[in-house]
């Protein structure tokens, strides 16, 4: 019998990103989808290596944990370049709303909710935070790929793909959580509610609660922009997060979205609530929507984590790219090159992102016993010659760089080829997909 099942020697491995070592001509083996054995070359047991059912050889390329994706709209993919260079509320009411009420059904979801897995397995996420309607569909996909997801099932308060009635939804959401707790070891359950101004106080509180009884994190949409602030404040005397906070919905289970419009007491609510955030700069960058105090919520020691949003409003799923964004705006906002470290950056993208998710204990660094979701970069790359450190990933490096992926211990991409489901056949069903948004005349 073999003591591995896969054994990956001769690598320079980046075990926790977010402490930046660097460990050359090193192995990693793993056992039942999980980590068994990590180290120098030189320490190897030679049975290991004769006994091993596959190996990989790395030849110095480097190994470091698969990207945590804290917020997407995976099947927003059939959406990219639809409604480009508009404000937010616009390109809401106008155009993606719109396009979702006529379009996105299950079927919709499932196939482009698949795309938007392999764009990210391509590009090195092993685990995406999803967030729509038709979540079922979504998680179904999720799964087939073999991604690790936490998917969220949509709520708002008026007719909604899957939820035509709006009295439904919270039930909607309560069957979703039932139907996919336990089902499938890479998938769990969540629940998200749009925003303060798309769901009524009794929808937040109710879908809270339900959260709170299913143990499942909440997820919403959080001061995204100065109008929705200044309309909350109006309308309630409240900001959104001061909103969020009167109705006891700020605790260590709820996963603040964008907040880029937050006050100085605001990131105090989320501190001593232990409620986290999300920033997604390049959406909020391209929506004009403005730049999240991500500094001043890390001071305050609230947890974040990096997303990419939906394709809508990116327009791709390349958490390279994001992570590049993320390190240079804030550095250009504050006018200060120290500020938001690559290092810091390439952490919420790996280890801080999966405390974020809950998924700590399984996922984020490269140790014993954790989960074998990792990935193997090309280094031979002119963009990343020569390798310095591990902060030339955020500065240069790009999906593409990505060789293969293992998650869960399957190599569900090798080589730049999709091992996990079949890619042309995606790409096929999208493009018949998005004859019908042509079709439409909503543009």
């Amino acid at each position: 019998m073999p003591t591995h099942d896969l054994l990956i020697t001769n690598a320079t491995l980046l075990a926790n990103p977010a402490h930046g070592r660097v460990q050359e001509a090193a192995y990693l083996a793993v056992r039942d989808g999980a980590i068994a054995g990590i180290g120098a070359m030189a320490d190897l047991p030679v049975p290991a290596m004769a006994l091993a059912e596959r190996i990989i050889d790395a030849a110095g390329n480097l190994v470091m944990p698969g990207l945590i994706n804290c917020h997407c709209h995976g099947a927003m993919t059939l959406f990219r370049g639809l409604a480009d260079d508009l404000p937010l509320m616009t390109w809401l009411t106008e155009h993606i709303f719109p396009n979702e009420a006529r379009l996105v059904d299950a079927e919709m979801v499932y196939w482009c909710s698949k795309l938007a897995a392999a764009e990210m397995i391509l590009a090195g996420t092993t685990t995406v935070a999803d967030a729509y309607f038709h979540e079922d569909a979504a998680a179904q996909a999720f799964c087939e790929s073999g991604m690790r997801a936490v998917a969220a099932q949509g709520i708002i308060d008026f007719p909604a793909p899957g939820v035509p009635d709006p009295k439904e939804n919270i039930t909607r959401a309560e069957r979703f959580l039932s139907a996919w707790q336990g089902k499938n070891t890479l998938l769990t359950p969540a629940l998200f509610c749009h925003s303060p101004y798309t769901c009524g106080a009794d929808t937040l509180q109710r879908a809270k609660e339900l959260a709170r009884e299913a143990g499942s994190l909440f997820f919403i949409h959080l001061a995204e922009t100065g109008g929705e602030v200044a309309q909350s404040t109006k309308q309630h005397g409240r900001t959104p997060a001061g909103l969020l906070h009167s109705l006891g919905l700020l605790d260590a289970q709820t996963i603040c979205v964008h907040s880029v419009w937050l006050e100085k007491e605001d990131i105090e609510l989320l501190r001593e609530s232990g409620a986290k955030m999300v920033t997604c700069p390049e959406s909020n960058m391209k929506l004009g929507s403005g730049i999240a105090p991500l500094a001043a919520l890390l001071a305050a020691g609230v947890p974040a984590g990096l997303g990419t949003d939906g394709c809508a409003s990116n327009n791709d799923l390349d958490l390279f790219r994001e992570m590049a964004s993320c390190a240079r705006l804030h550095k250009v906002a504050a006018h200060e090159p120290t500020q938001m470290p690559a290092a810091g950056v390439l952490g919420m993208a790996t280890e801080g992102g999966a405390g974020i998710l809950g998924l700590g204990r399984q996922t984020g660094r490269l140790a014993i016993g954790m989960r074998a979701d990792c990935l193997i970069i090309d280094r031979k790359q002119p963009h990343l010659t020569p390798f310095h450190n591990p902060e030339t990933l955020v500065y240069a490096g790009r999906g593409s760089d990505v060789a293969t992926v293992l998650i869960d211990g399957r190599v569900v991409m090798e080589n730049r080829r999709l091992l996990s489901f079949d890619l042309a056949e995606v790409l096929r069903e999208v493009r018949r997909l998005a004859k019908r948004v042509r079709a439409g005349g909503v543009a």
